[in-house]
């Protein structure tokens, strides 16, 4: 008590003068409009600025919730648009039957592991065989192809990328139904993939659109790929074709699986023509 007394003792001039200029302060914003509306813009403009600045910090601390949201409702849409665009009517004199020959369906993941350094590189999802993700299913993104499932546990799949020496798939010039070619990668540039066995006939042209070109049980067609940045012209009869990635393979976040439902049917023909 007797330090409080001491303060207040020391400093009563000032504390005098802070609470006459409260007072003055009161009196000079209560009456005169243009001053308090003055007060009350610079208040707004602070406050505003502080609950701006939470806002952001929310919205950012809630993106991942966001983004697994929308993941999830572009699958339920692309799985959607896929069972209408397999519709078929069927005829008969008196009845007719709507069947749906849906060939596709849509799984979304997260990729929780990314490898793109090395010349055999994979990915790993978080999504397993308890999600009904098998061996040998496409994955993609928005942008385009990103790999083939390899192996799956219970809650996890290993996928081998595009970006792996090993890897070959089927692709083909966009608008293009008469070229086809294989994928390969060369190990140097993750944003660049080679696309080899062109006939040298074909158009090629620097910018041209490269997609999948829907010749396996894998990938559907026409999924993007990237653009033609370089046409190596050989001795043989093929091209070699430089791709330009849409995908930043370094940075990459939501995936979709892709099943064919059909691949066991087609698989079993294939298997009785080999034998």
């Amino acid at each position: 008590m007797q330090q409080l007394f001491y303060f207040f003792q020391k400093f009563k001039y000032f504390l005098f003068f802070l609470m006459l200029q409260f007072i003055a302060m009161t009196l000079t914003f209560n009456n005169l409009n243009f001053h308090k509306s003055k007060f009350v813009n610079s208040a707004n403009s602070i406050t505003g600025g502080i609950y701006y600045k939470i806002s952001n910090f929310s919205e950012y601390m809630s993106l991942k919730s966001e983004n697994e949201i929308l993941a999830k409702e572009n699958t339920r849409l692309k799985n959607l648009i896929e069972k209408n665009n397999s519709v078929v009517l069927e005829k008969d004199s008196l009845f007719t039957k709507t069947t749906y020959q849906q060939k596709y369906t849509y799984t979304n993941a997260k990729i929780i592991k990314n490898d793109y350094t090395t010349a055999f590189n994979f990915l790993l999802l978080n999504k397993g065989k308890n999600q009904g993700i098998e061996k040998e299913m496409a994955v993609i993104n928005s942008k385009g192809i990103i790999g083939i499932t390899e192996n799956s546990s219970d809650k996890y799949t290993r996928v081998q990328s595009i970006l792996n020496k090993n890897s070959r798939i089927n692709a083909r010039i966009k608008n293009n139904t008469f070229y086809y070619g294989t994928l390969k990668w060369d190990g140097k540039d993750y944003n660049t993939i080679q696309l080899h066995d062109i006939p040298r006939q074909a158009p090629l042209k620097i910018g041209d659109t490269i997609e999948t070109g829907g010749k396996s049980t894998i990938f559907p067609e026409g999924i993007l790929i990237g653009t033609i940045s370089k046409v190596n012209h050989g001795n043989s009869a093929e091209n070699k074709v430089d791709i330009k990635l849409f995908n930043d393979m370094s940075n990459l976040g939501y995936v979709y699986i892709i099943k064919n439902l059909y691949k066991k049917e087609i698989q079993s023909l294939e298997n009785i023509e080999d034998e």
